[in-house]
């Protein structure tokens, strides 16, 4: 069986699971003949048991077995479906991938964002941050007319807006990010360099809305309110980790927030208009004030 048609079945196995909250194996079975992997044929249960392996490894998902409950399969650490893990975007991309190939019949309704960072880059910079290996790249900041040529350790990638970033350290110990889309050549070199032990990407980014780091920037108690319908985007899908509601009413609800606002934050206040207002504290107000009516003047 080829690669991606074990994916397949792996993400089918997990999502038929964890819907069920607990399932034997006899109606895992009744629904899996039912679709077209199956070809009408059962899973045997030394395949199941192959699955169940390659899942644990593979996504770091344990099906378990409660076998006082007639032998019923879930989900044994459900809380990895919900962490921001590569394993966790990797299942997620796999189930809808699973989702939209079996409707292709409906591929001119179904419309995806693409990603215009160079795939090329991507790869080279993982085989890089494998190999340990430094980068030599060309690279064009959108407000400088002209290239530079920088030499860094590749530490970590990240996706954010539709865009792939390179988080890069320098000889001098100094870290900076830069997009792929901005990056004009990419060449690995011979050099070789040890990652710091204590280095953890997640925390690097922690206190920050998106890729812009602003050490320069305290981390800040922020408090937003959000009007009418726009509190329910932000329950539903949070700026930041650290997003806490702290008061409701029937028109507004306050939101605080732990990190540091940085020019792109401000960015995303402001792009939700009138919807939200910055009370605290009063010198990010007061920012985002003089911001809003920059953007009026444009309009006179």
């Amino acid at each position: 069986m080829t690669t991606p048609a074990l994916f397949k079945e792996y993400i089918w196995l997990i999502n038929t699971i964890y819907k069920a909250k607990a399932i034997s194996l006899n109606d895992i079975n009744e629904r899996w003949v039912e679709t077209e992997m199956s070809g009408g044929v059962e899973m045997a249960r030394s395949t199941f048991n192959r699955h169940k392996d390659a899942i644990e490894d593979i996504f770091g998902i344990y099906i378990d077995c409660d076998r006082k409950n007639g032998y019923k399969y879930f989900i044994g650490n459900d809380y990895v479906l919900h962490e921001e893990s590569i394993q966790n975007w990797m299942l997620s991309t796999l189930s809808v991938n699973n989702v939209i190939s079996e409707s292709l019949s409906l591929q001119n309704r179904i419309l995806l964002e693409s990603i215009p960072s160079s795939d090329d880059y991507l790869e080279e910079t993982i085989e890089a941050m494998k190999k340990k290996r430094l980068i030599s790249i060309v690279y064009q900041k959108y407000s400088s007319a002209e290239s530079k040529q920088f030499s860094i350790a590749p530490y970590c990638i990240k996706l954010y807006h539709r865009r792939w970033y390179v988080l890069g350290r320098f000889d001098s110990g100094n870290f900076a990010v830069f997009s792929f889309d901005r990056i004009q050549e990419l060449t690995i070199l011979d050099d070789t360099f040890e990652i710091d032990e204590d280095f953890s990407a997640e925390k690097f980014f922690s206190d920050c809305f998106g890729v812009v780091h602003g050490e320069d920037i305290p981390v800040q108690r922020i408090v937003i309110r959000a009007y009418g319908t726009e509190r329910n985007y932000l329950r539903d899908l949070p700026m930041h980790h650290s997003q806490e509601e702290i008061r409701q009413d029937k028109d507004s609800s306050d939101f605080s927030y732990y990190l540091r606002p940085t020019l792109d934050f401000c960015g995303q206040i402001l792009s939700r208009g009138s919807r939200l207002k910055v009370l605290e504290p009063q010198s990010l107000s007061e920012q985002i004030h003089q911001m809003l009516l920059a953007a009026a003047r444009n309009y006179e």
